[in-house]
Formats: structure tokens, sequence, C-alpha cells
């Protein structure tokens, strides 16, 4: 007897009382269908990169080095570039970051930036209200039916069309899997759920606006990756009837083996690349994670110790211009994560010279955007882009023949001068705790001590711990790193969490969960990939 024939649409795993509002605009039966075929075409080889993800980290510690690829040698040095840039995404000087709930939306379209990473992915903590509030908020921003009322009572609409950004979605990263959506009895990564439901309900639409469906590109490790993205693409645009080339995607080089994959990620995406982005926070995790047990020479210090001009990170940006520009392709930097303090004009002006002086740094270095993380620094890293730019729209003929970066170069974490403090202990617990808290109530990008943090703040911090307690670091004080010192300062923390806020509001979050999987995922002999994957486990 033959095997059944498959079942051509996922099926969505949520009671119907937890439903989110209007789930079915999105979960139409054709978008369903759309899903599912990409499911079944592209999954098996997501699994096969993960495999090889893990392979190269073994690698890695193994040798405790990296090299540009040999076998990609005539990518790197051939004459080639990526296609022309479609007119919305031809000026990107300022970018601002962000959640897709209801009232971000309306404020991003808003905010004056050229462009708005519309965030599924760390900005967003991936709950099925959010997955599926968010594909609705778009729509209905496209449509033009969207508005925000605040609980003050503030209402938030949207400006005329010719003013709003032009939105660059970012979906999970291949490795999340989203568990409501199954397809023969697998659930389906969240990449292809986000981009998906995306593509399906949108490109038309875009492209009825004078725009597209744009894609930010996260958590890429190689350029096998982009091919896998650039085979979907083909696929999606093919399968919709959307004319080729139509997709155009950003790809953030945000960990250290795709540092050593620029020309040919690039090269894997020409036909619908449109430039690369300096993720530093999660680069700066990367670097842990796959450095974590390399000895002495890959300790990193404290997070806010490692700027932009530390030698490791300078080579990486510069390569990152240079590639970009001799490929024809945007360099788009990094992020400036502070938030406007009105309450204290000393310290917000101290915060704010520090965005002006990187939105300088990096305007000078030739990247042709950056990005925000809140509104008010919209002006800000303008002015300092207006500045080199004047009315052009980029600068991509800054070709920078002048940067020649080596292999070590990259890695060369003992370069920087500093070492990891108590302090910077105690901070890592309180951000870390503080963050994973927030996430586990379905809220991404969240406010920490001055600065707007995502996913990749609480990877950084628990690493760091990691590698600290591994390393059997001692700071200026005389303690050494220790797990039971690890779990002191985390019990001190909470304690003051809890009488701060009270036992029953303390009690209304998720405190005690947040403080137990950061110890989980920072002490553990087994280092757990991704934060993001046991804390997963946590969500409603």
């Amino acid at each position: 007897m033959s095997a059944p024939a498959p079942s051509p649409l996922a099926i969505v795993d949520v009671a119907p009382e937890r439903a989110p509002d209007r789930q079915d605009e999105v979960l139409t039966e054709a978008a369903l269908e759309f899903v599912a075929a990409l499911h079944r075409r592209f999954t098996p080889r997501r699994d096969e990169l993960l495999a090889r993800r893990a392979a190269r980290r073994a690698e890695i510690a193994r040798t405790s080095s990296l090299d540009f690829l040999a076998e990609t040698a005539h990518i790197r040095e051939g004459d080639w570039q990526v296609a022309p840039c479609p007119p919305a995404l031809r000026d990107r000087r300022v970018e601002i970051t962000g959640p897709t709930d209801r009232k971000m939306t309306v404020n991003a379209l808003n905010s004056g930036a050229r462009v708005w990473l519309a965030d599924f992915e760390d900005a967003s903590a991936p709950t099925w209200d959010n997955v599926i509030g968010g594909q609705l908020n778009l729509t209905d921003a496209y449509e033009r039916r969207i508005d925000f009322t605040d609980d003050r009572g503030k209402s938030y609409a949207l400006r005329p069309a010719d003013e709003l950004a032009t939105v660059v979605m970012r979906p999970r990263g291949w490795h999340l899997d989203e568990r409501h959506l199954t397809v023969d009895g697998r659930p389906v990564p969240g990449a292809l759920v986000d981009f998906g439901l995306y593509f399906f309900h949108n490109a038309q639409r875009l492209i009825d606006l004078g725009k597209g469906p744009y894609f930010y590109l996260p958590k890429t490790e190689s350029h096998l990756e982009a091919r896998l993205w650039n085979d979907v693409f083909v696929f999606a645009q093919d399968r919709l009837g959307v004319p080729q080339g139509t997709v155009r995607a950003t790809v953030l080089i945000e960990t250290i083996t795709a540092a050593y994959e620029m020309d040919e990620i690039l090269y894997e995406l020409r036909d619908h690349a449109s430039g690369l982005n300096a993720g530093r926070w999660d680069y700066l995790f990367s670097i842990v994670k796959n450095f974590r047990d390399g000895g002495a020479k890959f300790v990193l210090p404290d997070r806010n110790a490692v700027t932009m001009t530390a030698p490791f990170m300078r080579a990486y940006t510069e390569l990152l211009v240079r590639t970009c520009h001799k490929r024809g392709a945007h360099a788009i930097g990094g992020m400036a994560a502070f938030i406007p303090n009105r309450r204290d004009a000393e310290a917000n002006e101290r915060a704010m010279t520090k965005v002006r002086g990187d939105k300088d740094r990096e305007a000078g270095d030739g990247f042709d955007g950056s990005w925000v993380a809140h509104p008010d620094l919209v002006p800000i890293a303008r002015a300092c882009f207006d500045a080199v730019l004047g009315d052009r729209p980029h600068q991509k003929d800054r070709l920078r023949e002048d940067v020649h970066v080596e292999a070590a170069d990259l890695i060369a974490v003992d370069s920087l001068d500093a070492a990891p403090t108590y302090q910077g202990l105690k901070d890592a617990v309180q951000v870390g705790v503080r963050y994973i808290e927030a996430w586990l109530r379905g809220l991404g990008a969240v406010a920490i001590f001055g600065l707007m943090e995502d996913a990749a703040t609480a990877e950084i911090s628990r690493s760091q711990i990691w590698q600290w307690v591994d390393a059997g670091v001692v700071f200026e004080n005389g303690e050494r790193a220790t797990a039971d010192l690890v779990r002191r300062v985390a019990a001190e923390d909470l304690a003051a969490i809890r009488a701060e806020l009270g036992e029953q509001a303390f009690a209304a979050g998720a405190w005690q969960q947040a403080h137990d999987l950061l110890l989980r995922v920072a002490l553990d002999e087994d280092y757990a990939e991704f934060l993001t994957l046991p804390a997963y486990e946590l969500l409603d």
C-alpha cells in the first residue's frame, strides 16, 4: 500500500481561544500552501547547513583560527557586481530598527529615517501573538489602515506616503523553529514562516506601491547559507509570478565566520543583494561563542570596553565597506542603542555626543548609512551622514583601496588593551536577567540602563560569563570568576529586584525564571548554541 499523500497545508497548533485576533487573515489556505511548499523544498537543506555550522565550530575549537576560503579565491578576485539597487533603496543614510508592534510600526514609518528594519528577529520575542500581529501590522500599514492610541490617550497615525520609511523586514534566523506551525509532522523554520507569510501577502502590494519585498538576513554564517536564501527568493518569485530580481536582501555580517566570506555572500545573492550591515553586538557574541575555549588571547573584556575603534573591530568594519563598494553594494553601519534621557540633561548630552562621534566615524569611513534604535536619534545620525554625503544618495564610489585586512586581524582580540572587571560581571548578570525577564513576557526590544537592548544583549552577557568562568579570569578586586561567584552575584541582584519591586510585582513577573535560565546557559558545561532555543520552550 502506498503512503498517503502529504497534506498540502501547514497545521496550526494553537488553541482556538488563544488564537490572535484576525489570525485567519494571515493564515489563509493559499498562504499556508505557500509556506508548506517552502518548508518541503528548503528545510532539508537548512538542516544540513545547521549540521555544517556545528562541524565548523568543532574545527575552530581544534585550531583556534579562521582564514579566508581557498576554494572561493576566484570569487574574491573576480570582477563582478551585485544588481543595481531599486530607487527605494538608493538612499539609506539613516535606518531605524524595532519590533513590529502597532505603535512601533507607526512611529518607525513616521520617524524620518529612510529605512525601517521591521524586526521579527532579535527585537521581537517570538510569541504567536507577535508573529501574527507583526504580519497584520505591516499589511495594515501598506493599506494605510493602521493607527494607535496609547494609554494616555495620545493618538498616532501615518504621515503622507512619500514621507514614510521604506520597510526592510528581518525574519528569524535559520536555527529557530516555529512550533505553532507544522508540516508533515515537523515544525517549520521560523525564517520560512516569517518570510513566507510576508512575501505571500505583500510582495505584489509593495510592487504596486513602487517598492518591493526587501529583507535583512540575520545570523548568516556562510556563503552556502546565503545561497539557500537566494534559492528561496528564486522559488518564491517564480511560484507567485513576481519578476525575478524583485527581492532585495541586506545581509547582517554579525558572525565571525561570515566576516571571512563577505565577497562570497554577496556573490551568491548577487541578483538580489542590496548590501551588508555591520551587526556589532551579535558579532561580539559570535566571537565569544566560537572562540570561547581558545584561551586567554580570546577573552573579551567588558562589553562596553569593546568599542568600534578596537583594532579587530576596525578591521571588520573597514573590510565590510571595501567589500561592499567594490561590488556596488551598500555598506550599512552599526547600532546607536542609546535612549534619550529627558530627565537628566547632562547624561543625555553625554550619550548624544557618543552617538555623534560614532556616526561621524562611520560616515567618514565610507559607510552609506547606519542604524539607530530611537526616533529622537534619527536627526543626529542624519546630520552626520548629510555632512559627508550632501545630496548624494550614498558613497559607493569610495572604494577604500587603502584597506588591507589579513585573516589574523579579524580575530586579534588580544590587540585590545582592556580586561574583564568585577563590575563587568555584575553588569552582565543584571542586563542578562532584565532582558530575559522581559523576553519571557513577550518583549524583544527593552530599555535597560539607558540602552535599547535586544536578544544579542543577553547572548553577549551569558557568553562572556561562560568564557570568564571557563578561563578562570581574575578580576581587578582579586576575585576569580567561578560558578559560585556568578551564583552569588545573581542571587544578590535577584534580591535587589525583589526589594525594589515588592513581593506582588516581583511575583507577577518572570524574574525567577529569567535568573534560573541565565545561570543555566551561562554556567552549564554544555554551551547552548543560542539562548533563545531553551528560552523559547518557556514562552506560552
